[in-house]
């Protein structure tokens, strides 16, 4: 099978032949039919993240379908599943027992320390696996499984009784989130680089109410504002940009450093707060949600050997979306072949 394979801290990620792997106990292959691109793939390659173990596969928005089942495991051939970032926790500490897990020290994560979808197969705990709607393409369902997933556990950190959101970094958990908060009601306040009007007019057809510079105070003060994009100075623009009693939800899993500010925009039980992983009933939740609210994704799609050129587009802010790696489809009579 090919394999796009980061090697070191800095490089460019290499296409490799690997044997397909078996699925040991509790675990699923997958046959890698669509991944999204993340940002936190970007951190991996730029070594942000700590402890990378090398060589590894990124790719954690993972939609594929099953091929074998490891022991254990009981599920038919050519089910559709979506893996997410969290690839694993241990069930057994205190974070897991409370409903916590994405905060379990134990836990393990797709395409970071384990190896993920940038590859025509995969291997999976089927634990820590979604079942994909059939209403969804493989490239549309992608980028629910983080950039919709950590969106909507940063939105639900924002707290009830939202009117005005906002919104920083228009990418692909903003296009996903901004969806929900018009469906739940709200008003949506969309916050881009200065000059970056795709992004705007791409926020402006999702029906932000108003859109801006992040250098920029909104027409009326929000409730609650979201950080995707990972830039710590945002953190007192949106301070001040929220009222009393707001919150700021940083909804990303590296951010450079947040520079210090006056006590006053914290002041007046302002709260900031960050997002971390996901858990499973956050996935649960989120996909029975976007089937309700008929979320759409908009994606660009990239064939596996261009993963690098994906990731450069995204670093760059050519995208307005998210970026997905397509596999080719196999012949049918090749599809569910490997354990013959």
């Amino acid at each position: 099978m090919k394999v796009m394979v980061l090697e070191q801290q800095g490089g460019s990620l290499q296409c490799q032949e690997r044997p397909i792997p078996t699925p040991g106990k509790g675990q699923v292959l997958l046959k890698v039919e669509a991944c999204a691109v993340c940002r936190t793939d970007l951190h991996l390659l730029d070594g942000e993240l700590p402890d990378i173990r090398y060589p590894i596969v990124p790719g954690h928005e993972i939609i594929g379908r099953v091929v074998k089942c490891g022991p254990g495991v009981v599920l038919e051939k050519g089910v559709r599943l979506g893996v997410p970032w969290l690839g694993y926790s241990c069930g057994e500490c205190r974070y897991c027992l409370h409903g916590k897990e994405n905060l379990c020290d134990q836990a393990r994560f797709t395409g970071y320390q384990i190896d993920g979808g940038f590859a025509e197969y995969t291997l999976a705990d089927h634990r820590f696996c979604f079942s994909i709607s059939s209403h969804y393409s493989a490239a549309e369902a992608a980028p629910l499984m983080c950039a919709g997933l950590i969106g909507y556990r940063s939105l639900v950190m924002c707290g009830d009784d939202l009117q005005r959101l906002g919104i920083y970094g228009f990418g692909a958990a903003a296009h996903i989130v901004a969806q929900v908060a018009k469906w739940q009601g709200m008003e949506v306040y969309a916050f881009t680089r200065p000059g970056d009007e795709a992004s705007q007019r791409f926020a402006q057809h999702l029906g932000a109410t108003w859109v801006g510079s992040s250098e920029q105070l909104p027409e009326a003060p929000l409730d609650a504002a979201i950080i995707f994009a990972p830039v710590g100075e945002l953190v007192p623009l949106a301070l001040r940009a929220v009222r009393k009693g707001g919150v700021v939800v940083c909804g990303g899993i590296h951010m450079s450093d947040i520079p210090s500010f006056p006590y006053a925009l914290l002041w007046g039980e302002r709260q900031l707060r960050s997002v971390a992983n996901l858990t499973r009933q956050d996935g649960r939740a989120f996909l029975s949600l976007a089937s309700q609210a008929t979320i759409q994704t908009s994606t660009t799609c990239y064939p596996l050997h261009a993963a690098n050129d994906a990731l450069k587009d995204l670093r760059e802010g050519k995208l307005t979306g998210a970026a997905v790696l397509v596999m080719e489809a196999p012949p049918a009579s090749e599809m569910f072949d490997v354990d013959s």
